[in-house]
């Protein structure tokens, strides 16, 4: 009997989540193509969040909201799941657009959803349209644009915060905008690593304290780099996971 209840537990859980996703997100994306305004557009994929996480039993607690600059600034997240960018749409003032891989432009519905939404595509293996992606966030930072960014490019089914790439503080840099650490907690245990099969749990989003660049220098991008990871480290309940690079000194800048 035990087995029976535990069995029916497990599968009933993620039913109800994607029971409330289907009831709640698919309406909410044919708003998302039609109406016009993507400040609009944003505030009805955030109200869509607010309704679907709690139907779907998912507790989301959110802290440090008043950490955020009035001002253009970036935001970097710590990223475990493919729940990461849902739940800072939900939490998130629709001001914040995100900055995401050029792949998932590609993706039928979503990538068209992506878009509609104001997300920045960039480039993360083709060296000349990184540069060129790299001009086009300095430039948006400059004229204001406040944008999201996971700035570990990927996840893993394994817990730990991996190297940073540079791109999105070189950008903050160049502008001479904060870029703010952001830290979610609990979605790994969700959703863990690249499964569809979502558990029940509370997830919290925090948001730190904003840290601007020392200056407009290479070398200053790497210490706002390092010193935004460092800070979501000190917060974020998980192990440093160093790579090849970081081992070597190379995605560490000197102190």
């Amino acid at each position: 009997m035990r087995f029976s209840l535990t069995s029916i537990k497990y599968v009933a859980f993620p039913l109800r989540v994607w029971a409330a996703f289907l009831l709640i997100a698919v309406p909410a994306a044919v708003l998302v193509i039609m109406l016009p305004g993507r400040e609009r557009r944003r505030r009805v994929a955030q109200r869509a969040g607010r309704i679907i996480f709690p139907l779907a039993g998912i507790r989301l607690r959110v802290m440090g909201l008043e950490h955020l600059p009035a001002s253009a600034c970036f935001l970097a997240s710590s990223h475990a799941t493919y729940m990461d960018g849902p739940l800072l749409t939900t939490a998130l003032p629709p001001r914040f657009g995100f900055v995401i891989k050029r792949e998932a432009m590609t993706t039928p519905i979503f990538g068209w959803l992506l878009v509609r939404l104001g997300s920045v595509f960039v480039e993360r293996f083709n060296t000349k349209a990184a540069l060129s992606d790299a001009t086009r966030l300095i430039q948006l930072a400059r004229e204001g644009v406040s944008l999201g960014v996971f700035p570990e490019g990927t996840f893993r089914r394994e817990p730990g915060l991996r190297a940073f790439h540079l791109g999105a503080f070189l950008a903050a840099t160049r502008a001479g905008i904060p870029v703010v650490p952001v830290v979610i907690r609990g979605a790994r245990q969700i959703l863990p690593g690249d499964t569809l099969w979502p558990r029940p749990g509370q997830v919290e989003i925090e948001v730190l304290v904003p840290i601007m660049p020392a200056g407009k220098r290479g070398d200053d991008a790497r210490a706002l780099r390092d010193a935004v990871r460092d800070s979501i480290l000190a917060h974020c309940s998980e192990p440093e996971r160093l790579n090849a690079q970081v081992q070597h000194g190379q995605a560490k800048s000197p102190r």
